[in-house]
């Protein structure tokens, strides 16, 4: 049977095993995934003793997205590009990494929201890994403006230098977000996951626009209440999860799950 797991801390409550299971059913082929707790100061280790007893692939959740990308002997443009790996495989005795965030989200926006990203104006809320993950493919969607926003402006700003030959990034401090109407607002920040509000601007979130938290469940459950409270349509990210994992699977096993399906089980909660 081959061997997959999510690898973070925490971890316990991720879905991902769920998923992975729904995938291989679906697939009628033989996979253990589970879920593995790194401790902080112990990702690499766990990952090359995961490896070396057998394990295919893994998934990478926080707070160790940055040492997989450096722990990586080969990483794919996408984590190149986002500084931060969420996927590893081990392929001819070297560990490779790659980023299926971006992919995830834009899938989830696209194909499940309905969402037209190109000609769309964009707000990206953070400058984290996660937000490093989404900025190229939303990019490659061709929206008219993508702006980053960021308690710490100067991040934001040097973050949007690292896409600056992309063309149509500004970069801004939270309480500067620009006064003008955009389509889609996307929270990467850790407030979510902290338990924290946002402050922004009044008028961010209001009436047509579609607020989205990367994280899903419980965790996106303040985000969402603001925005809905603002007019606005509100979804969280889990079907960036089930987008992300199905890319994931992808590259392990060389065929793409139906991903509507096991959305549809997650959200009426009888996987």
């Amino acid at each position: 049977m081959d061997r997959y797991a999510v690898i973070g801390n925490p971890v316990a409550h991720s879905l991902s095993p769920t998923i992975h299971a729904c995938f291989a059913a679906q697939r009628g082929e033989s996979v253990e995934y589970v879920a593995l707790r790194a401790p902080l100061d112990g990702f690499r280790a766990l990952v090359e003793r995961f490896f070396d007893t057998g394990g295919r692939g893994a998934n990478v959740t926080l707070p160790f997205k940055g040492e997989a990308f450096e722990l990586a002997r080969h990483a794919s443009p996408r984590a190149r590009e986002a500084g931060a790996a969420n996927f590893l495989a081990l392929r001819d005795g070297r560990i490779e990494c790659d980023n299926t965030d971006g992919a995830g989200l834009v899938a989830d926006l696209r194909d499940n929201l309905g969402v037209a990203l190109a000609g769309a104006r964009i707000l990206l809320l953070g400058a984290g890994g996660a937000a490093r993950g989404a900025i190229a493919p939303l990019l490659a969607q061709s929206p008219a403006r993508l702006v980053i926003a960021n308690r710490d402006a100067e991040r934001a700003r040097a973050l949007a230098e690292r896409f600056a030959d992309q063309g149509l990034l500004a970069a801004c401090g939270l309480a500067d977000i620009p006064r003008e109407r955009f389509d889609v607002v996307v929270n990467a920040t850790s407030a979510s996951t902290l338990g924290a509000r946002l402050v922004l601007p009044e008028g961010v979130l209001r009436e047509g626009v579609l607020a989205y938290d990367m994280a899903y469940g419980a965790a996106a459950a303040a985000f969402l209440a603001q925005a809905r409270a603002s007019g606005a349509r509100a979804t969280d990210g889990l079907g960036m999860l089930v987008e992300q994992a199905a890319e994931s699977w992808r590259l392990w096993r060389g065929s793409r799950p139906d991903t509507a399906q096991v959305l549809a089980e997650l959200r009426s909660g009888r996987p």
